[in-house]
């Protein structure tokens, strides 16, 4: 296959999965916080909670536009760049993908329409429901998205069958209930709650450095901080469940984004900062913090993690186990029924490795004639880029704990300072808005890039993955999705900064009709002083 068909196919791929990820993470946290300040309305009938469920849910309903747009592109890619990875593993892939389809993205499209247009047509409760049903969809997709990801990354549930030359479904509960896929999908989901409630409280200290809907902004940063700080604790804590599934089911990745080139003593030290070079397979001036990465990767202090030239030397192992079952493979593939016992008993005892033969492919068609050189070749191949993995893992770490300190200052100010914030912090609030979406898309990098040279981990090489498409067809639509994909980011931005400037829409009969009432309630009980101080622009 030749490589540059393979790394545009990477290129293109992951440029529409980079620019629909700007849209996903914001979905998902604005539909929580959306549900959750709708609720307070029906809880309060205070009329100022309607108003800000209406504006954030507009911008939500943008951005959810957004989001789909460029999200269904990337299911039909797999039939056009990647359809021999949709023939080899089409079996377990693309059941999580019809449940995505099925369950999450019909619930929250059909129930987007009537938290739009439905509130004036639902009673209170009903709407609400509806509010809610739509979070629930938009993290439903997540999920499974997330399971078929994590298949990719740990396949389990499956196995490889001779005489199909597929992957085939064993336990669907093995897929659905993987251990990577599950912390996967709560740690994406916590890191886009982060960056909604980001996003609503920079929103809202712009408004209040103007002095506009000043009521509406202290309401809604005092949700996205009370929100926003749990999540960013979650993300920590969920990150590190991830760590920890890595160290058992990706220890070529976490050497990787460790920098660690030869097997420490247990505990591992982690490497705070340093420079890897992968020419000479070290790590320049690091800065090790002693025993953390034993503790953080193994979470014990006898458990040693394998460096990356100790992984190359089990993949030159592993490569030859391959060559052995892919010799038996072949074998079977000739003989069919008659294949002798004794060949798929060879085949079943060396099987787990035919993924590592694949990976001579790309020197030669026939594994098994393979020369001790291009077997330690394709063993370093297993070997991701280390500098981009290490540096983003950092700097998306050093952004985790930024966010923490961010939302604990705010949701300090704003429960016992009576939410009085001082000019240079709403100011750093809204620089920072862009911050949650590079340390998202650098999470992506750390989880992708880090897998390869897998399309799926230790199963199928990314170079055997691809459709035999010409170099003119795949720069031609790279093109064509980038200029596509950036006319929508303009469309998004455009609209997303239109309507913040516009403020929320006040709903002058609904907040007539709260006023009558509430005066009524007030007098009903002798309190006129009471209501002269409470009118529903200063009602808490």
């Amino acid at each position: 296959m030749d490589l540059d068909i393979v790394e545009l196919s990477r290129l293109q791929f992951a440029t529409t999965v980079m620019y629909h990820f700007l849209f996903v993470p914001l979905t998902l946290g604005l539909s929580v916080i959306v549900a959750i300040m709708e609720t307070v309305y029906v809880m309060t009938d205070r009329p100022i909670w309607r108003q800000m469920t209406k504006f954030w849910g507009m911008l939500f309903g943008i951005n959810f536009a957004l989001g789909v747009a460029t999200g269904i592109t990337m299911e039909f890619q797999f039939g056009m760049n990647w359809s021999y990875f949709s023939h080899y593993v089409g079996d377990i892939f693309g059941a999580p993908l019809a449940l995505e389809g099925l369950m999450a993205f019909f619930l929250e499209a059909t129930f987007v329409g009537l938290f739009f247009f439905g509130w004036d047509k639902l009673s209170k409760v009903a709407h609400l429901m509806v509010a809610w049903l739509v979070a629930i969809g938009s993290n439903f997709s997540a999920l499974w998205i997330l399971i078929a990801n994590g298949w990719m990354q740990n396949p389990v549930g499956a196995e490889f069958n001779p005489d199909t030359m597929r992957m085939e479904l064993t336990s669907f509960f093995d897929v659905m209930f993987n251990s990577v896929a599950q912390a996967k999908f709560v740690h994406t989901v916590s890191a886009g709650y982060v960056t909604a409630a980001i996003f609503v409280l920079g929103v809202s200290a712009w408004y209040l450095l103007k002095g506009r809907h000043t009521e509406l902004a202290r309401r809604s940063i005092t949700i996205a901080v009370s929100f926003g700080l749990a999540s960013a604790l979650s993300v920590v804590l969920l990150g590190d469940e991830s760590g920890y599934d890595v160290s058992h089911n990706q220890k070529m990745k976490l050497a990787a984004i460790e920098g660690m080139w030869e097997t420490e003593p247990a505990p591992a030290p982690f490497n705070l900062i340093g420079f890897p070079d992968q020419e000479a397979r070290e790590t320049h001036y690091a800065i090790q913090i002693p025993w953390m990465m034993g503790l953080i990767g193994t979470r014990s202090l006898t458990t040693v993690i394998p460096g990356i030239n100790e992984l190359v030397a089990e993949s030159e192992d592993r490569i030859r186990s391959g060559i052995i079952a892919y010799d038996a493979l072949m074998t079977i593939r000739q003989q069919r029924a008659q294949t002798p016992a004794a060949v798929r008993q060879i085949f079943e005892d060396h099987g787990d490795n035919l993924g590592y033969a694949f990976l001579l492919k790309r020197y030669l068609d026939d594994p098994r004639q393979a020369t001790e050189k291009q077997i330690i070749q394709a063993a370093n191949d297993t070997v991701p880029h280390v500098w981009p993995l290490f540096w983003s893992f950092r700097i998306m770490v050093g952004l985790g704990f930024g966010f923490i300190a961010l939302m604990a200052y705010f949701f300090w100010r704003a429960s016992f300072r009576r939410q009085v914030y001082p000019r240079w912090a709403l100011w750093g609030a809204v620089a920072i808005i862009p911050t949650p979406w590079i340390a998202a898309e650098l999470g992506w990098i750390v989880a992708e890039y880090g897998r390869q040279p897998w399309a799926v981990d230790g199963v199928l090489p990314t170079a055997l993955a691809v459709s035999h498409l010409s170099v003119a067809d795949l720069l031609l639509t790279l093109v064509g999705f980038m200029a596509f994909y950036t006319v929508l980011f303009v469309i998004e931005m455009g609209l997303m900064l239109k309507y913040i400037r516009k403020g929320p829409y006040e709903d002058v009969k609904e907040t007539e009709i709260w006023t009558a009432q509430h005066e009524n309630r007030l007098r009903s009980t002798g309190s006129k002083d009471l209501f002269a101080a409470t009118t529903p622009k200063q009602a808490p």
